[in-house]
């Protein structure tokens, strides 16, 4: 340690000559040239110390032993090292991981880009998922990515992390979150989706379709799109859906003939798919073609929950509300 001169002296760290050997349980033995580290000031003039100093005494205060952190603070190890050592005490153990990425390659900021854990929370993510995924990023648990915290903390191993920076891929962390969704037994998938729900939807119509929409739901705040024609006076209709799908030569008369064929059918999802397969003899489709029509009327579009499921929950009266008006707009 050595003291500048005059008032106002700042106390300064000798490096002395040869190498420092950083050990890091990422990246191996890292050797560095002492000198072309210049010396380096702990107190300033006014004698407060600077954070290098701080930094380490603050550590061995709390007792830290390892020390795990960004890859871009490794060039900054040696001088705590030193530091460490002139104090007495054997330095922590180090471990310099890489940093996370986004799309452009370029590092994760919380100016540019979504880092926040509530952002991801209020837009459906399950807090399991994103632990899960963000385990993988920069290490692998092994050929199944999708594993329990408890299964993963036993296998992980700060020897087994990759040095090279880690992509932090949104669309995988939808992919798994889709998965833990799917997971959810009915009770909890209902309690998960109640704060995107709006209050005046009915609880337990919501929990009757619940099931039938949990392999389609990728984030929590999906649900309330997916199913709220049931929730509403009427169908909104998408336009583009609409003429795709009413605009070939047999919608018109199917729908009739579903809507008779509906209107004295026992009023189950399995009765309403058996009907539909009668209706659509003549017409010569495959089931897909031949909902197509009624989806459209009752829903407002092409795609969504399992059609028949969705018009048992719905009601024979409402649904063949909807059928008829669809028929009379054509």
């Amino acid at each position: 340690l050595g003291l500048g001169p005059g008032p106002g002296r700042v106390l300064r760290f000798r490096v002395p000559d040869g190498n420092t050997v950083v050990n890091d349980q990422v990246r191996g033995d890292v050797e560095f040239d002492n000198s072309v580290i210049e010396d380096f000031v702990l107190v300033r003039g006014n004698g407060t110390p600077v954070f290098l100093l701080a930094n380490v005494v603050d550590d061995m205060s709390m007792g830290v032993t390892n020390v795990v952190r960004a890859e871009e603070h490794l060039p900054n190890t040696p001088k705590q090292q030193m530091v460490w050592e002139a104090l007495g005490q054997a330095p922590p153990v180090w471990a310099h991981v890489p940093v996370l990425v986004n799309e452009q390659r370029k590092k994760l900021s919380k100016r540019r880009d979504k880092v926040a854990l509530e952002q991801y929370r209020d837009e459906g993510y399950l807090a399991d998922a994103m632990v899960n995924y963000l385990m993988t990023l920069g290490w692998s648990p092994g050929e199944q990515e999708i594993q329990p915290w408890s299964a993963m903390e036993q296998k992980f191993r700060l020897e087994d992390v990759n040095l090279s920076p880690a992509f932090f891929d949104l669309k995988k962390l939808t992919a798994f979150n889709g998965e833990y969704i799917r997971r959810l037994t009915t009770e909890d998938l209902v309690a998960a989706c109640d704060p995107w729900l709006p209050e005046e939807w009915d609880r337990e119509r919501f929990a009757e379709i619940a099931p039938h929409i949990q392999q389609r739901l990728n984030t929590l705040a999906d649900a309330p799109g997916v199913v709220d024609f049931l929730f509403l006076a009427d169908a909104v209709i998408d336009e583009a859906s609409w003429d795709k799908t009413m605009s070939t030569e047999y919608a018109k008369p199917l729908l009739a003939d579903t809507i008779e064929a509906y209107g004295a059918v026992q009023w189950t999802a399995d009765a309403l798919k058996a009907s539909l397969e009668d209706v659509m003899g003549p017409y010569e489709l495959k089931l897909g073609k031949a909902q197509a029509p009624v989806r459209v009327a009752v829903t407002g579009r092409t795609v969504g929950p399992p059609l028949f499921e969705a018009l048992e929950i719905m009601g024979r009266d409402e649904a063949l509300r909807r059928m008829r008006a669809a028929h009379e707009r054509l």
